[in-house]
Protein backbone atom coordinates (compact mmCIF):
# COMPACT_ATOMS: atom_id res chain seq x y z
CA UNK A 1 0.00 0.00 0.00
CA UNK A 2 1.32 3.02 -0.87
CA UNK A 3 1.46 5.56 1.95
CA UNK A 4 2.94 8.62 -0.07
CA UNK A 5 0.05 11.36 -0.13
CA UNK A 6 -0.74 12.46 -3.54
CA UNK A 7 -1.58 15.80 -4.97
CA UNK A 8 -5.20 16.09 -3.82
CA UNK A 9 -3.91 15.00 0.03
CA UNK A 10 -0.84 17.52 -0.17
CA UNK A 11 -3.17 20.79 -0.93
CA UNK A 12 -5.20 19.75 2.13
CA UNK A 13 -2.54 19.76 4.10
CA UNK A 14 -1.55 23.78 2.80
CA UNK A 15 -1.09 26.24 5.23
CA UNK A 16 -4.44 28.24 4.87
CA UNK A 17 -3.78 31.76 3.88
CA UNK A 18 -7.26 32.66 3.16
CA UNK A 19 -8.32 36.37 3.92
CA UNK A 20 -10.98 35.84 5.83
CA UNK A 21 -9.25 33.67 8.63
CA UNK A 22 -6.19 36.49 8.69
CA UNK A 23 -9.31 38.76 10.04
CA UNK A 24 -10.80 36.48 12.38
CA UNK A 25 -7.19 36.47 13.58
CA UNK A 26 -6.65 39.79 13.89
CA UNK A 27 -10.03 40.26 15.62
CA UNK A 28 -9.45 37.84 18.04
CA UNK A 29 -5.33 39.08 19.08
CA UNK A 30 -7.42 43.09 19.26
CA UNK A 31 -10.01 41.19 21.42
CA UNK A 32 -7.00 39.42 23.65
CA UNK A 33 -5.08 42.72 23.82
CA UNK A 34 -8.04 44.67 24.83
CA UNK A 35 -8.86 42.09 27.81
CA UNK A 36 -5.66 43.02 29.16
CA UNK A 37 -6.21 45.95 28.95
CA UNK A 38 -9.18 46.07 30.97
CA UNK A 39 -9.08 47.31 34.75
CA UNK A 40 -9.61 44.55 37.25
CA UNK A 41 -12.30 44.48 39.16
CA UNK A 42 -11.60 41.86 41.74
CA UNK A 43 -9.10 43.21 43.92
CA UNK A 44 -11.06 46.76 44.32
CA UNK A 45 -14.41 44.36 44.68
CA UNK A 46 -12.51 42.62 47.86
CA UNK A 47 -11.63 45.84 49.22
CA UNK A 48 -14.86 47.32 49.03
CA UNK A 49 -16.74 44.68 50.54
CA UNK A 50 -16.42 45.12 54.55
CA UNK A 51 -17.45 48.67 53.95
CA UNK A 52 -20.29 47.81 52.26
CA UNK A 53 -23.89 47.19 54.70
CA UNK A 54 -27.26 45.65 54.47
CA UNK A 55 -30.18 48.20 55.72
CA UNK A 56 -33.64 46.58 56.79
CA UNK A 57 -36.53 48.93 58.50
CA UNK A 58 -40.27 49.49 57.39
CA UNK A 59 -42.33 48.16 54.16
CA UNK A 60 -44.08 50.87 51.75
CA UNK A 61 -47.19 50.83 50.46
CA UNK A 62 -48.42 47.67 47.91
CA UNK A 63 -45.56 45.80 48.99
CA UNK A 64 -42.51 47.94 48.59
CA UNK A 65 -39.49 46.05 49.70
CA UNK A 66 -37.53 46.60 53.39
CA UNK A 67 -34.47 46.94 52.91
CA UNK A 68 -31.81 48.98 51.11
CA UNK A 69 -28.16 49.55 51.31
CA UNK A 70 -25.58 51.60 52.75
CA UNK A 71 -21.75 52.36 52.82
CA UNK A 72 -19.83 52.96 56.24
CA UNK A 73 -18.17 56.52 55.52
CA UNK A 74 -16.53 56.16 59.61
CA UNK A 75 -14.42 53.95 61.73
CA UNK A 76 -17.60 54.68 64.47
CA UNK A 77 -20.09 53.28 62.65
CA UNK A 78 -21.41 56.01 60.56
CA UNK A 79 -23.30 54.89 57.33
CA UNK A 80 -24.33 57.07 53.92
CA UNK A 81 -27.52 55.77 52.68
CA UNK A 82 -30.72 56.88 50.63
CA UNK A 83 -33.46 58.78 52.53
CA UNK A 84 -36.48 56.82 51.70
CA UNK A 85 -39.20 55.06 53.16
CA UNK A 86 -37.27 52.38 55.07
CA UNK A 87 -35.80 54.62 57.18
CA UNK A 88 -39.59 55.65 58.63
CA UNK A 89 -38.41 53.24 61.73
CA UNK A 90 -35.18 52.92 63.14
CA UNK A 91 -33.82 50.29 60.95
CA UNK A 92 -31.34 47.20 61.58
CA UNK A 93 -28.19 46.92 60.23
CA UNK A 94 -25.98 44.25 59.15
CA UNK A 95 -22.15 44.75 58.39
CA UNK A 96 -20.32 42.61 56.10
CA UNK A 97 -19.27 39.91 58.77
CA UNK A 98 -22.80 39.48 59.87
CA UNK A 99 -23.28 41.26 62.92
CA UNK A 100 -26.33 42.87 63.64
CA UNK A 101 -26.87 46.72 65.28
CA UNK A 102 -29.75 49.02 65.99
CA UNK A 103 -28.98 51.75 64.54
CA UNK A 104 -30.40 55.53 64.98
CA UNK A 105 -30.66 58.27 62.61
CA UNK A 106 -28.26 61.11 63.18
CA UNK A 107 -29.02 63.52 60.52
CA UNK A 108 -30.75 63.21 56.78
CA UNK A 109 -30.90 66.23 53.94
CA UNK A 110 -33.81 65.71 52.58
CA UNK A 111 -32.79 67.51 49.24
CA UNK A 112 -29.86 65.33 48.56
CA UNK A 113 -32.25 62.01 49.30
CA UNK A 114 -29.73 61.39 51.59
CA UNK A 115 -29.55 60.10 55.25
CA UNK A 116 -26.69 59.18 57.61
CA UNK A 117 -27.14 56.11 60.53
CA UNK A 118 -25.02 55.21 63.29
CA UNK A 119 -24.40 51.77 65.06
CA UNK A 120 -22.08 51.04 68.19
CA UNK A 121 -19.25 50.19 66.66
CA UNK A 122 -15.34 51.36 66.20
CA UNK A 123 -12.59 50.28 64.18
CA UNK A 124 -14.44 49.93 61.08
CA UNK A 125 -13.42 49.99 57.68
CA UNK A 126 -15.01 53.44 56.25
CA UNK A 127 -14.68 55.20 52.59
CA UNK A 128 -13.02 58.28 52.75
CA UNK A 129 -14.01 61.06 50.44
CA UNK A 130 -11.34 62.93 47.98
CA UNK A 131 -10.86 66.19 47.18
CA UNK A 132 -9.71 65.41 43.84
CA UNK A 133 -12.40 63.84 41.13
CA UNK A 134 -11.15 63.37 37.81
CA UNK A 135 -14.37 61.50 36.43
CA UNK A 136 -14.99 60.77 32.58
CA UNK A 137 -17.22 59.86 30.31
CA UNK A 138 -16.71 56.20 29.89
CA UNK A 139 -15.13 55.39 32.95
CA UNK A 140 -15.26 52.32 34.57
CA UNK A 141 -17.10 51.99 37.67
CA UNK A 142 -18.68 49.00 40.20
CA UNK A 143 -21.93 49.68 41.67
CA UNK A 144 -22.32 47.43 44.80
CA UNK A 145 -25.19 47.28 46.75
CA UNK A 146 -27.35 44.39 48.10
CA UNK A 147 -29.75 44.90 45.13
CA UNK A 148 -33.06 42.07 45.42
CA UNK A 149 -32.01 42.04 49.20
CA UNK A 150 -30.05 38.74 47.88
CA UNK A 151 -27.86 39.10 51.40
CA UNK A 152 -28.87 38.64 54.53
CA UNK A 153 -25.76 38.04 56.40
CA UNK A 154 -22.17 37.41 55.76
CA UNK A 155 -23.02 37.26 52.14
CA UNK A 156 -20.93 39.54 50.22
CA UNK A 157 -22.46 42.43 48.35
CA UNK A 158 -23.59 42.22 44.84
CA UNK A 159 -21.40 44.14 42.38
CA UNK A 160 -21.91 44.92 38.92
CA UNK A 161 -19.48 46.43 36.31
CA UNK A 162 -19.92 49.00 33.82
CA UNK A 163 -18.92 53.01 32.79
CA UNK A 164 -20.07 56.35 33.50
CA UNK A 165 -22.29 57.40 30.46
CA UNK A 166 -22.86 61.15 31.37
CA UNK A 167 -22.28 63.65 33.93
CA UNK A 168 -25.62 65.84 33.64
CA UNK A 169 -28.09 67.51 36.38
CA UNK A 170 -31.11 66.15 37.27
CA UNK A 171 -32.78 69.21 36.78
CA UNK A 172 -33.58 68.81 33.19
CA UNK A 173 -35.55 66.32 34.15
CA UNK A 174 -38.16 67.59 36.24
CA UNK A 175 -41.80 66.43 35.39
CA UNK A 176 -40.79 63.47 33.55
CA UNK A 177 -38.67 61.55 36.62
CA UNK A 178 -40.11 61.72 39.55
CA UNK A 179 -37.29 62.68 42.76
CA UNK A 180 -36.90 65.01 45.18
CA UNK A 181 -33.26 65.50 44.00
CA UNK A 182 -32.40 68.24 41.71
CA UNK A 183 -28.62 68.42 41.65
CA UNK A 184 -26.20 66.57 39.67
CA UNK A 185 -25.72 62.88 38.36
CA UNK A 186 -23.74 60.35 37.03
CA UNK A 187 -25.61 58.74 34.49
CA UNK A 188 -24.74 54.85 34.84
CA UNK A 189 -24.54 52.70 31.49
CA UNK A 190 -25.36 49.47 33.55
CA UNK A 191 -28.69 48.62 35.48
CA UNK A 192 -27.76 49.60 39.05
CA UNK A 193 -30.56 50.97 40.19
CA UNK A 194 -32.70 47.81 41.39
CA UNK A 195 -34.91 47.58 44.19
CA UNK A 196 -32.64 47.38 47.44
CA UNK A 197 -29.73 48.97 45.38
CA UNK A 198 -30.64 52.77 47.10
CA UNK A 199 -27.82 53.74 49.46
CA UNK A 200 -25.40 51.40 47.06
CA UNK A 201 -21.56 52.38 46.77
CA UNK A 202 -20.25 53.64 43.42
CA UNK A 203 -16.33 53.05 42.89
CA UNK A 204 -13.84 53.57 40.48
CA UNK A 205 -11.01 50.96 39.68
CA UNK A 206 -9.17 51.56 42.70
CA UNK A 207 -12.07 51.27 45.15
CA UNK A 208 -12.42 54.61 45.79
CA UNK A 209 -16.20 56.46 46.39
CA UNK A 210 -17.42 58.05 43.50
CA UNK A 211 -21.15 58.14 44.46
CA UNK A 212 -24.00 57.00 45.82
CA UNK A 213 -26.26 54.74 44.14
CA UNK A 214 -30.13 56.66 43.49
CA UNK A 215 -33.56 54.98 44.20
CA UNK A 216 -35.34 53.90 41.47
CA UNK A 217 -36.13 56.05 39.07
CA UNK A 218 -38.37 55.76 36.24
CA UNK A 219 -40.01 58.33 33.46
CA UNK A 220 -43.91 57.97 34.27
CA UNK A 221 -44.37 58.22 30.40
CA UNK A 222 -42.61 56.52 28.45
CA UNK A 223 -41.18 53.40 31.62
CA UNK A 224 -37.62 54.61 30.67
CA UNK A 225 -35.33 53.52 34.09
CA UNK A 226 -33.20 55.83 34.77
CA UNK A 227 -29.52 54.57 36.58
CA UNK A 228 -28.08 57.46 38.12
CA UNK A 229 -25.68 57.83 41.15
CA UNK A 230 -25.28 61.41 43.53
CA UNK A 231 -21.47 62.16 43.13
CA UNK A 232 -18.89 61.81 45.90
CA UNK A 233 -18.34 65.66 45.80
CA UNK A 234 -21.78 66.83 46.59
CA UNK A 235 -22.41 63.95 49.60
CA UNK A 236 -18.99 65.32 50.90
CA UNK A 237 -19.93 68.14 52.76
CA UNK A 238 -23.37 67.21 54.08
CA UNK A 239 -21.77 63.46 55.14
CA UNK A 240 -18.59 65.60 57.27
CA UNK A 241 -21.26 68.34 58.60
CA UNK A 242 -24.35 65.35 59.70
CA UNK A 243 -21.07 63.42 61.26
CA UNK A 244 -19.61 66.87 63.00
CA UNK A 245 -22.84 67.63 64.54
CA UNK A 246 -22.88 70.82 62.65
CA UNK A 247 -25.69 69.50 60.96
CA UNK A 248 -28.22 67.09 62.75
CA UNK A 249 -32.20 66.49 62.62
CA UNK A 250 -31.60 64.40 66.03
CA UNK A 251 -34.79 65.69 68.40
CA UNK A 252 -34.17 68.05 70.50
CA UNK A 253 -35.30 67.18 74.22
CA UNK A 254 -33.15 70.04 75.77
CA UNK A 255 -35.52 73.09 75.98
CA UNK A 256 -38.58 71.91 78.67
CA UNK A 257 -42.40 71.54 78.01
CA UNK A 258 -44.40 74.03 77.91
CA UNK A 259 -47.93 74.40 79.05
CA UNK A 260 -50.29 73.62 76.58
CA UNK A 261 -51.97 77.21 76.32
CA UNK A 262 -48.02 78.62 76.23
CA UNK A 263 -46.50 76.26 73.25
CA UNK A 264 -47.44 75.62 69.89
CA UNK A 265 -49.70 72.68 68.53
CA UNK A 266 -50.86 71.44 65.46
CA UNK A 267 -54.00 73.83 66.08
CA UNK A 268 -51.91 76.39 67.20
CA UNK A 269 -50.63 76.48 63.33
CA UNK A 270 -53.93 75.72 61.58
CA UNK A 271 -53.51 71.79 60.78
CA UNK A 272 -55.33 69.23 60.82
CA UNK A 273 -53.26 66.00 60.78
CA UNK A 274 -54.34 62.52 59.53
CA UNK A 275 -55.84 59.89 61.98
CA UNK A 276 -52.85 58.48 64.19
CA UNK A 277 -53.72 55.06 64.36
CA UNK A 278 -50.61 53.38 64.45
CA UNK A 279 -47.66 53.16 66.06
CA UNK A 280 -45.44 55.44 63.46
CA UNK A 281 -48.06 57.49 61.76
CA UNK A 282 -46.42 59.69 59.65
CA UNK A 283 -47.33 63.35 59.90
CA UNK A 284 -49.50 63.69 56.66
CA UNK A 285 -51.49 67.17 56.55
CA UNK A 286 -55.26 66.73 56.80
CA UNK A 287 -56.80 69.43 56.45
CA UNK A 288 -55.61 73.42 56.51
CA UNK A 289 -57.82 75.91 58.20
CA UNK A 290 -59.09 78.74 56.35
CA UNK A 291 -57.20 81.85 57.30
CA UNK A 292 -54.93 80.54 59.42
CA UNK A 293 -51.07 81.09 59.99
CA UNK A 294 -50.57 77.59 57.82
CA UNK A 295 -52.97 78.59 54.77
CA UNK A 296 -51.12 81.71 54.69
CA UNK A 297 -47.73 79.98 54.13
CA UNK A 298 -49.64 77.60 51.24
CA UNK A 299 -49.39 74.05 53.76
CA UNK A 300 -51.82 72.03 52.22
CA UNK A 301 -53.61 68.67 52.60
CA UNK A 302 -51.25 65.67 52.40
CA UNK A 303 -47.87 67.38 52.70
CA UNK A 304 -45.98 65.62 54.78
CA UNK A 305 -43.87 67.56 57.54
CA UNK A 306 -40.68 66.06 57.89
CA UNK A 307 -38.31 68.63 59.83
CA UNK A 308 -39.87 71.38 62.70
CA UNK A 309 -36.83 73.68 63.46
CA UNK A 310 -34.12 71.32 61.62
CA UNK A 311 -35.47 68.21 63.91
CA UNK A 312 -36.19 65.13 61.90
CA UNK A 313 -40.21 64.29 62.74
CA UNK A 314 -40.13 60.46 62.65
CA UNK A 315 -44.24 60.26 63.37
CA UNK A 316 -46.98 62.36 64.55
CA UNK A 317 -46.08 62.15 68.59
CA UNK A 318 -42.84 63.30 67.57
CA UNK A 319 -43.96 66.56 66.09
CA UNK A 320 -46.59 67.10 69.19
CA UNK A 321 -44.00 66.48 71.59
CA UNK A 322 -41.40 69.29 69.63
CA UNK A 323 -44.23 71.47 69.14
CA UNK A 324 -44.44 71.50 72.79
CA UNK A 325 -41.14 73.05 73.08
CA UNK A 326 -41.62 76.34 71.17
CA UNK A 327 -43.38 79.15 72.74
CA UNK A 328 -46.39 80.05 70.67
CA UNK A 329 -45.21 83.61 70.47
CA UNK A 330 -42.50 81.72 68.29
CA UNK A 331 -42.11 81.42 64.41
CA UNK A 332 -42.08 77.73 63.39
CA UNK A 333 -39.92 76.92 60.52
CA UNK A 334 -41.50 73.23 58.36
CA UNK A 335 -39.30 71.31 55.79
CA UNK A 336 -42.46 69.65 53.85
CA UNK A 337 -42.25 66.93 50.89
CA UNK A 338 -45.03 67.79 48.96
CA UNK A 339 -45.05 65.05 46.51
CA UNK A 340 -41.48 64.89 44.63
CA UNK A 341 -40.68 68.35 46.17
CA UNK A 342 -38.89 69.60 49.17
CA UNK A 343 -40.34 72.84 50.30
CA UNK A 344 -39.66 74.80 53.10
CA UNK A 345 -42.40 76.80 55.28
CA UNK A 346 -41.74 79.43 58.48
CA UNK A 347 -45.37 79.41 59.97
CA UNK A 348 -45.28 82.91 62.08
CA UNK A 349 -47.81 83.38 64.77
Amino acid sequence: MNSKPNATNRRKFSPVRSPFIMVFLLIALQCHVTAHAQPSMARPSDQVQPKMVKIYGAGGLSGLEAYQSGFLVSPAGHIATAWSYVLDVDPVVILHDGRRFESTIVGFEPSLELAVLKVEADGLPFFTFSDQEDLNWGDPVLAVSNLFGIATGNETASVMQGRVAARTNLDARRGTFQTPYRGEVLLLDLVANNPGAAGGALVDPNGAILGMLGKELRDRKTGVWLNYAIPASVLKKPIGDIIAGRKTTLPDESDPLLAREKSHSPDSLGIGLIPDVLENTPAYIDFVQTGSSASKVDLRPDDLIVLINGRRVAHQRALRDQLRRIDRRDSVTLIVQRGNEILERVVRP
